[in-house]
């Protein structure tokens, strides 16, 4: 709201701040000691649930969707997601925010749209991925992921023997950018389109996508840089014919990337992941970085191996 306005209205400038604070509900769940943002836990809720919204419509879910949250927080988007998605299961490691969200939304749970899980995801997704009902007829990722846990959460889902069928993320801006947007040069912040081991691990499963921009203030607190979200669509392992070629194919990303200044095929060489016919055949420059090349180049290199 215009700050003339605000005055022309009786509201203090001062008071401007509040005057631009989310209402309902969800507001009054904030002053609850309890469930104070825990810096520890790489918290930062967000707070606008035409943002949440949006993203639940970017999804474009079927209306038969299970969708995994991860960290619903104060439950903005856990919202939007039972506006949408025939069952939610949102798993939250914070016990304060479990009980909230218990309280929060007594009638779908009690309905059996929601089911709340008190777990760390890391520890969830192993044996539940493979054996739950719910989720083994395909489901949907979409959540608002710490940072720090992004790249550790985007390769857990991907390399899950049962993988979502996509996956709507929430993520530091920079990073969506180097997924999305890397092998073509467009802005200085994503290294002039420069691939990396996380955008390469994407690309190789589905078919990432810069949907739109989050400000920091659309959440409590706000972190120092703009988030963005990410979409991961059409997931799949068709690159790969077997388990082994998979394997093969990630044993020599990593082996490209562990000195990224040093020319790759020096790197390759040295961690002995491809014979001297194999990268001949797969035709890596010699003067090539890790980050210079293409998916299609790291495939061919894996494929090469098993001709």
């Amino acid at each position: 709201m215009p700050r003339k306005l605000l005055r022309r209205r009786g509201v203090r400038p001062q008071a401007e701040k509040r005057a631009l604070r989310p209402l309902g509900q969800f507001n009054s769940l904030f002053n609850l000691r309890a469930s104070r943002p825990k810096k520890s836990l790489g918290q930062h809720f967000l707070m606008h649930p035409r943002i949440a919204e949006r993203i639940v419509k970017s999804a474009e879910l079927p209306k038969d969707a299970t969708v995994l949250e991860i960290g619903p927080g104060r439950g903005i988007l856990t919202k939007a997601l039972l506006a949408r998605a025939k069952k939610v299961i949102a798993v939250e490691m914070d016990a304060a925010l479990v009980a909230e969200l218990k309280e929060t939304f007594a009638k779908e749970i009690a309905g059996g749209r929601l089911e709340l899980v008190h777990a760390d995801i890391r520890d969830w997704v192993g044996h539940n991925l493979n054996s739950r009902y719910s989720v083994k007829d395909g489901y949907h990722v979409i959540a608002n992921i710490p940072y720090y846990l992004t790249g550790e959460i985007i390769r857990m889902f991907l390399e899950a023997r049962n993988q979502p069928r996509s996956m709507m993320l929430l993520v530091q801006k920079e990073v969506a950018e180097r997924v999305a947007r890397s092998g073509k040069p467009y802005s200085a912040k994503a290294s002039k389109g420069k691939e990396s081991l996380l955008s390469l691990s994407v690309k190789a499963y589905g078919t990432p996508r810069y949907e739109f921009t989050v400000p920091r203030g659309a959440f409590r607190p706000a972190p120092k840089v703009d988030s963005a979200v990410l979409a991961i669509r059409d997931i799949s392992r068709r690159n790969f014919k077997n388990a082994k070629e998979e394997k093969h194919f990630f044993e020599l990303l990593h082996a490209g990337f562990a000195h990224k200044r040093k020319l790759v095929r020096n790197n390759l060489i040295r961690a002995s992941v491809i014979s001297a016919k194999a990268l001949q055949a797969a035709g890596i420059p010699e003067s090539a970085r890790a980050e210079d090349l293409p998916l299609e180049t790291w495939l061919s290199a894996g494929r090469a191996e098993f001709r």
